[in-house]
């Protein structure tokens, strides 16, 4: 017999271990459904080599010959996967899988070859009837070169794993609920697809150049009208591409290539593991956020909804995303399982679903082929660097794994409720952690992260600010140098600390590493807007954040958003984003804070002070820092009060007064308390130049210089004011929110007349307007107005 390509014996080889079919007939019945489904499928006849009664020396206990290899020379291989057709010693492995493997990479087409649709097959199409052994997931892998990616044909329930039959279509009580007579459809269409593309490729390049000859000598009179006439419609479709279609539509693969992975249940009665479950959770949640064709939202994100009873549509509507992953885990002694079910969450059904049990030695191993087959179902293709990175194991040991699970626990709980007795416990048992295995890279930047999350404000303004940090990231990174979270604190570190060009460059590794980490990006807007004058950027970073991140910390970003955009002047769209935050945090305060800022930057003072009172209102403990401008003559005691509460806040929290001492100083000045004004007066002297000299974030914004020349031009030294409103106008761009400030400004008030004080206004205003229209050119283009 022949194949349907010419010099092909075969279309389609199928290889499995004789005892799989030795007992129920299971392959016989496969293949007799599969003919039947590939004539519904091809108009011509695909040929099967299927040795179903061994006759012709194809014995396990027999040699590869000529007459095998004649008989593997075909344009498909299929291997029947089950839990002992992955053994070196067999007949079906070394003979059959092993050697067609190797003739496929060095015959005319390769073994990997490239579909209509732009994706890559390989001439391998496996059909899996077991779920297989975490070593047999890593002999295939190493002898394909990928993760096992295959057709599955498994009945899974409780205890079960064997292959599913013809008449048991999609019982209820099959994990997986595949219907039998859709997989066989799935190979059918998977062996047109492969053979399409062989056909396509397998036409003769040197006919085809014989026939554009023939026509080109045809039509050679009409050639260049041609050509020119062909270039105008090119153009044209060019056009029309790249400046209308991106707008009319989002991709559908985008869509499709977006999952989250909702908080994994435990499923023994023990409320203390919780901890293992979520461990596993974080885990495949990492290893997918590294593989750049997947968008995946953050670990933030969906711990809003553990316990929830809102239905997966639900779910994936909030969170933008086509796909969500459920899972639940069990630790009992040495032995885990854990349970995953792929749902595609617009239409509430399970794309795919597994049952996984294994040593808890195998933890690592175990989350790493599921976050490759959660990718694989989803088509996303994953390059050998993303596979290096997923595969890497964090600890050999499992004692300091444990360690490091719990501290990341107790570090969560410290972020939210700043409770110290939380903070030592995470920092205790990061550090037995690493007693146990001083090689752990993600203890290091564990315990790094609790360092700056305690420390940030109290060593503030000394020299050694945050170095303990810095060495605990170099040490993981000394071990690991592809961790992305010891890249993303480093950034923090250098950002903090004045160094914005390292501070971007660790931030841009962070993304390579991992395109999915949203705070990456955040840093990256944060940077751009308000240090280096590039709102474009800036706005870029912000977007893209936003479309990996909801719950919690949505909100924050949405607000970051919107006061970006109302310092540019585009009122409606801070508005917008305010509004967008409020809906999902209902924070009444925190919108009548923002909408009170967007009518300051605007000038409407009044209204600004109108809607500050009522989050006061709202809110006894509000404060807001525009107490000492808002309030008109006649309420000074009004501000008094505000100022007072101001004091006792940053006390209690630990927070200096670094850019509000100022303006205490001025209303205890305004109020008679001329003494008590001196020593905040010159505690917003001490605070600006600290920041100056240290380079910190207040610094690099120029608002330390700001504050510092209100503060001097009240004081009556105009020149040493000068000097550092001349400093402030070397930014590229001034927000509306800093020219309003600097416009009226009563400290200023000494100055405001003066040509030298205007000229630096109009300065500010002209920069202002003209990165504005930068920006409006942007968003017209993006079709974002």
């Amino acid at each position: 017999m022949s194949g349907i390509i010419e010099g092909y014996n075969y279309d389609i080889f199928i290889s499995y271990r004789q005892k799989d079919n030795k007992y129920d007939g299971w392959v016989t019945e496969f293949v007799d459904n599969l003919k039947g489904e590939l004539e519904a499928t091809f108009k011509e006849e695909i040929s099967i080599y299927f040795d179903e009664n061994p006759h012709d020396g194809l014995l396990e206990t027999h040699i590869v010959d000529k007459s095998l290899e004649s008989k593997l020379n075909c344009l498909i291989f299929v291997p029947i996967i089950s839990r002992t057709y992955c053994d070196p010693k067999s007949y079906a492995w070394q003979y059959e899988f092993c050697t067609f493997n190797k003739l496929s990479k060095e015959d005319t087409f390769g073994r990997d070859i490239k579909l209509a649709s732009g994706n890559v097959a390989c001439r391998i199409l496996p059909v899996k009837i077991h779920e297989l052994d975490p070593e047999d997931n890593t002999l295939f892998k190493n002898e394909l070169g990928r993760v096992l990616r295959a057709i599955e044909f498994i009945y899974k329930s409780a205890g079960v794993n064997r292959p599913l039959r013809v008449n048991e279509d999609h019982p209820h009580d099959n994990i997986n609920k595949t219907y039998y007579r859709d997989q066989i459809n799935k190979v059918a269409n998977a062996v047109k697809e492969i053979i399409t593309a062989l056909k396509k490729q397998s036409q003769h390049p040197e006919e085809a150049s014989k026939q554009d000859f023939e026509v080109k000598q045809v039509h050679q009179k009409n050639r260049k009208t041609k050509i020119i006439f062909g270039i105008i419609i090119a153009l044209a479709l060019i056009i029309f591409c790249v400046f209308l279609i991106p707008k009319l539509y989002k991709p559908k693969e985008q869509i499709e290539k977006s999952i989250a992975v909702l908080p994994f249940k435990l499923l023994s009665d023990e409320p203390d593991k919780q901890y293992l479950a979520d461990g596993m959770m974080d885990a495949i949640t990492l290893h997918l956020s590294k593989i750049k064709d997947l968008r995946v939202m953050s670990r933030t994100s969906v711990e809003q909804y553990r316990g929830t009873t809102k239905t997966t549509r639900q779910i994936g509507k909030e969170l933008d995303v086509d796909y969500l992953l459920e899972g639940s885990f069990q630790k009992y002694g040495d032995d885990a399982k854990l349970i995953v079910q792929l749902i595609k969450g617009n239409e509430e059904r399970q794309a795919w679903g597994n049952e996984y049990n294994s040593k808890w030695s195998e933890v690592f191993s175990l989350q790493s082929v599921v976050a490759q087959s959660i990718a694989m179902e989803l088509n996303a293709v994953i390059s050998p660097e993303e596979i290096q990175l997923i595969e890497k194991i964090p600890t050999t040991n499992l004692t300091a794994y444990d360690l490091y699970l719990k501290a990341s626990k107790y570090q969560k709980e410290y972020n939210k409720t700043h409770d110290l007795s939380s903070y030592q416990t995470a920092v205790n048992l990061y550090r037995t952690s690493l007693e146990i295995d001083s090689t752990f890279a993600k203890a290091y930047t564990g315990l790094a992260r609790a360092y700056y999350d305690r420390y940030y404000w109290p060593e503030f303004f000394k020299e050694s600010f945050l170095d303990s940090c810095l060495v605990l990231v170099n040490k993981a990174l000394s071990i690991d140098n592809k961790l992305d979270e010891a890249y993303y604190l480093k950034g923090l570190y250098f950002r903090q600390n004045g160094n914005i060009e390292e501070a971007l460059n660790n931030y841009n590794i962070t993304s390579e590493l991992n395109p999915n980490f949203y705070l990456a990006y955040t840093e990256k807007g944060s940077l751009y807007s308000v240090v280096l004058s590039d709102n474009i950027k800036g706005l870029e970073n912000y977007h893209k954040a936003l479309t990996l991140v909801s719950g919690d910390e949505r909100p924050y970003l949405l607000r970051s958003l919107g006061i970006r955009y109302a310092d540019l002047g585009f009122a409606e769209k801070a508005k917008y984003y305010f509004k967008e935050a409020f809906s999902l945090d209902g924070n009444q305060i925190q919108y009548l804070h923002r909408l009170a800022w967007l009518e300051f930057n605007l000038e409407n003072y009044e209204e600004s002070l109108k809607l500050l009172e009522q989050a006061v209102e709202i809110d006894t403990t509000f404060i807001f820092n525009m107490h000492f401008y808002l309030y008109p003559p006649g309420h000074e005691n009004k501000a008094l009060a505000h100022a007072k509460k101001t004091i006792l806040r940053n006390r209690r929290t630990g927070v200096p007064i670094y850019f509000q001492s100022h303006r205490i100083g001025y209303i205890f000045h305004k109020t008679g308390r001329f003494k008590e004004a001196d020593d905040f007066f010159k505690q917003q002297i001490n605070y600006s130049e600290e920041s100056i000299k240290l380079n910190r974030f207040y610094a690099q914004q120029k608002h330390a210089h700001y504050d510092l020349a209100a503060t001097y031009a009240f004081l009556g030294e105009k020149e040493k004011a000068y000097k550092n409103l001349d400093e402030l106008n070397t930014m590229n761009f001034f927000g509306l929110m800093l020219y309003s400030f600097v416009k009226n400004d009563p400290l200023f008030a000494s100055i405001r007349n003066e040509e030298r004080f205007q000229k630096i206004v109009q300065d500010m205003k002209a920069k202002n307007k003209a990165e504005h229209e930068r920006v409006r050119k942007w968003l017209d283009e993006n079709n974002m107005l």
